[in-house]
């Protein structure tokens, strides 16, 4: 009898898109640390070259290990296909790259990692794209930012490093209103705790650095596609409705229909921008995410008992952690991230820059690095160092002011975090 249950999530952690190794029944996901591959004759590599038969041509379209990270992520977030890249920012840089062109607009949240707020607002004015930095609590604001021109909408689900929680549902309405897809980064959340293709979205992308790689070891990036979009409707997309030259006029959309912007993300995204994962990210990630439900239960656990010391700390004036009830954002926790709330949030020190940047060069267990989602437990205060390139005004937006400080709390023994934390206040405070 075949069984038709859907696996759970954690099964797809650990078995989605694997298998023992064909050739040499390796359990373990292999490294497949080469640039090429052979090919069976000419007529195969024809094939290959012309996009008529799914294989391995060089590591920079398509290499095995990457595919299985590919469709393992395609698995837990819900979508039709994946593409994997060097980054988070090489993976913003190829979901936006088949939407775009010169003169088009993109509409983003404010609140947004700082170095998206960047490379948003500042490297891509360098292809001639525009984006519209907008309050996505207000949605009359987005309505009226989204113009002709237009393209995307874009946000993360779980802000960095503000802690906001964005309201996928109207949003994704309002983005296909105006026929053009909802983009959304689910770094911070992961499909742990938070599946934006459920809520609307079409397109999600990854810092695979992040939780899901979980230790701090391997750079990575991905792009997650629903496969619900329809490219061809409002003339809005010509990457994958028109007849693409580089392929003898081939349009994506007609021949590889739900797949299309996957294909489309290997074929000209990764062959043309090259920002490739490398096989050993990838499997350094695959063996991340198999621990990724049970990682993020005891983040989150952790997270809320240290959000609460530091609510009743008296060197601390504030804390944005929506698990706390008294958050505004603790509503959309319940209904977007299953009543967690993710393990990086902020808070505010007393006495403003100065005690911030104390803060962090006086704790000893947490590392004061910029990265979160490792195993260890990090710290770092924005405003002096991942946040430092915006104004006064874009950092106060994104939830990065001077007092601000933000931590990524991890794994450890909950009680050495409160302890390493409080020493750390105290000093900042004397």
């Amino acid at each position: 009898m075949t069984n038709t249950r859907t696996p759970g999530f954690a099964t797809r952690a650990i078995h989605a898109g694997a298998a023992p190794d064909a050739a040499t029944g390796a359990r373990a996901t292999p490294i497949y640390q080469t640039t090429a591959f052979v090919f069976d004759d000419a007529d195969h590599a024809a094939s290959l070259f012309n996009l008529q038969t799914y294989g391995y041509v060089y590591s920079r379209l398509t290499n095995p290990t990457v595919s299985v990270l590919e469709g393992r992520l395609a698995s837990l977030e819900g979508g039709k296909g994946a593409t994997c890249t060097a980054s988070g920012h090489a993976a913003q840089l190829l979901a936006l790259f088949p939407l775009m062109g010169p003169g088009l607009e993109i509409v983003a949240a404010n609140r947004l990692y700082g170095g998206s707020v960047t490379q948003l607002g500042r490297a891509f004015q360098k292809f001639g794209w525009t984006t519209r930095f907008v309050d996505f609590d207000d949605l009359a604001a987005v309505r009226a930012a989204i113009t002709p021109a237009t393209r995307v909408l874009f946000c993360e689900s779980l802000a960095n490093p503000g802690g906001v929680i964005t309201d996928l549902e109207p949003i994704a309405e309002i983005a296909h209103a105006a026929k053009v897809p909802l983009v959304v980064d689910n770094t911070m959340a992961t499909p742990a705790l938070c599946r934006p293709f459920e809520w609307g979205a079409d397109i999600v992308c990854h810092s695979t650095t992040k939780f899901l790689s979980g230790h701090g070891n391997a750079m990575g990036g991905a792009v997650v596609d629903s496969g619900r979009f329809d490219w061809t409707a409002a003339g809005h997309f010509p990457s994958l409705a028109d007849a693409e030259p580089a392929y003898h006029g081939l349009r994506f959309h007609e021949t590889f229909g739900d797949m299309a912007y996957t294909v489309h993300g290997h074929a000209v995204g990764l062959r043309d921008l090259g920002a490739a994962m490398a096989p050993l990210n990838a499997f350094l990630t695959i063996s991340g995410i198999e621990t990724l439900p049970l990682r993020m239960e005891r983040h989150c656990d952790n997270a809320l008992a240290v959000a609460e010391y530091l609510a009743s700390h008296s060197a601390v004036a504030w804390v944005n952690y929506a698990g706390l009830p008294s958050n505004p954002y603790h509503p959309r926790a319940q209904k977007y991230l299953g009543g967690r709330a993710g393990s990086v949030f902020t808070f505010g020190v007393k006495g403003g820059y100065a005690a911030g940047k104390a803060v962090v060069e006086g704790v000893q267990l947490f590392s004061h690095l910029a990265n979160i989602g490792d195993t260890r437990s990090l710290v770092i205060h924005p405003a002096s160092t991942t946040h430092r390139q915006l104004t006064e005004a874009q950092r106060v937006a994104a939830g990065a002011g001077d007092d601000v400080i933000r931590v990524s709390i991890g794994l450890e023994t909950v009680a050495d975090l409160l302890a390493d934390l409080d020493q750390a206040l105290s000093r900042a405070a004397a």
